[in-house]
């Protein structure tokens, strides 16, 4: 795929990036009630509903979550009713890869070293999660696609993997590092990886991150990620 046809993708799908992946390619991982869709226990916690919901259907997403239990509503602008309860607000960015990365910052052998992480790994990559906070991350999250890490005398001390997956995009997410072996350019590899692969089914790569993560969002502008719009992620318990 050139780098014009990467630039001319319809971006429409990425205003409401875990509906278009729930009704999409990750139909199998969801949980549906009315308009109102959700993750399965255990791959993820962010859930859906159509713009501009009413009361029914904020009523069908609280009786497929169950009572107390989080609505992760992730960047989706819309109000949940008020016995709804505030859990956290985090402001973010959503980026999309340019198709070009900075003269000399895309590793030309992104996949040295690299290997593919499965059910098999969830301990580590769960381990390596705890220290680091990349971000949600549960027993089942795996299973949204391809994650990769990089191994120290077989220890996992980096991954990065697949999240949401809307028509004709692939999001980059669990990016982390483990703290005893960063500045070793392992995060770069593994999106530079990630990346690849992607472009390689003809799909495009994008990613959130927190607006806080200066750091990250640095890395990630280095490699071809350019801001799209800012975000607010957004959670919520159910009453």
């Amino acid at each position: 795929m050139t780098d014009s046809t990467l630039a001319g993708r319809d971006t429409a799908a990425l205003d409401d990036p875990v509906g278009q992946a729930l009704r999409g390619r990750h139909a199998h991982l969801a949980r549906r009630l009315g308009r109102a869709a959700t993750y399965l226990p255990g791959v993820a916690t962010f859930a859906s509903v159509s713009v501009g919901p009413g009361a029914a259907e904020w009523d069908d997403l609280a009786a497929l979550l169950g009572p107390g239990e989080l609505a992760d509503m992730f960047s989706c602008p819309a109000v949940p009713p008020p016995d709804w309860e505030p859990v956290f607000t985090l402001e973010g960015r959503q980026m999309i890869w340019s198709g070009t990365a900075r003269p000399g910052h895309l590793p030309a052998q992104a996949e040295t070293g690299v290997v593919e992480l499965g059910a098999d790994r969830v301990a580590e990559m769960l381990g390596l999660v705890a220290r680091t906070s990349p971000g949600p991350f549960w027993p089942r999250t795996h299973e949204l696609g391809t994650y990769l890490g990089v191994q120290d005398d077989g220890v996992l001390v980096a991954m990065a993997g697949e999240r949401l997956k809307p028509p004709g995009w692939t999001e980059i997410s669990a990016v982390c590092t483990a703290p005893e072996a960063r500045g070793r350019g392992h995060a770069a590899r593994l999106v530079a990886a990630l990346v690849a692969r992607i472009v390689a089914r003809g799909e495009r790569p994008f990613l959130h991150v927190a607006e806080a993560n200066t750091d990250a969002i640095a890395l990630y502008e280095r490699l071809g990620f350019t801001t799209r719009r800012k975000v607010t992620f957004r959670g919520f318990r159910t009453p």
